[in-house]
């Protein structure tokens, strides 16, 4: 190993914490999360000068997970999901606030910044990664299965043996409940805690 590689090494090696919660809020099975993670790692460290640092190495790595896990359905056809679509009491008491009786705005959303200031913000990826842990583990997988790894409806109603109906409703709740997060985490002037 020279020298130049072993600070890199260090880097990617720091961030496996960080990578295993990512995998295992994916995966649902340490053992697998465990296997994607290492493949990841090991992808990343086989080729240093594949990383041009045009990105975070965080960004870089989770890139590289993301095909690991995909990987890891398409060899297991068989993963059980653990989840239902009846509202629980959040549910109700969001919709109750956010909602008037015939199903419009009650207040008009907050103004927020251009998505270009935004997106540029390493604050708001931090904020955003934090209100998506705070989501039931059920919405939360679904969330990111869609989102984060781009998976089509199909695909996830496939892999999750659901109702495309079932996931509609259960994206819709976690987006919800990710906007309230974020309005009260990031785009209000005095942040509060959410409940």
């Amino acid at each position: 190993m020279t020298t130049s590689q072993a600070p890199f090494d260090l880097s990617v090696n720091a961030l496996r914490p960080y990578l295993l919660r990512y995998a295992q809020l994916q995966l649902r099975d340490t053992c697998k999360a465990e296997d994607a993670v290492s493949e990841a790692i090991v992808a990343a460290l086989s080729k240093p000068d594949a990383y041009g640092g045009k990105s975070e190495l965080k960004t870089y790595l989770v890139g590289i997970l993301k095909f690991k896990i995909l990987d890891q359905y398409r060899a297991n056809k068989n993963l059980v999901f653990e989840g239902d679509c009846a509202p629980d009491e959040q549910d109700r008491a969001l919709a109750t606030e956010t909602f008037e009786p015939d199903g419009h705005f009650g207040a008009p959303v907050n103004s927020w910044p251009s998505p270009s200031d935004t997106l540029q913000s390493k604050q708001f990826f931090l904020v955003l990664d934090t209100c998506v842990e705070q989501l039931p583990p059920q919405l939360s997988r679904i969330f990111m299965m869609r989102e984060w790894l781009e998976l089509s409806s199909a695909e996830i109603c496939k892999q999750l043996d659901i109702s495309s109906t079932n996931l509609h409703v259960m994206l819709h709740r976690a987006r919800m409940r990710l906007r309230v997060c974020l309005e009260l985490r990031w785009f209000d002037k005095e942040p509060k805690g959410v409940t």
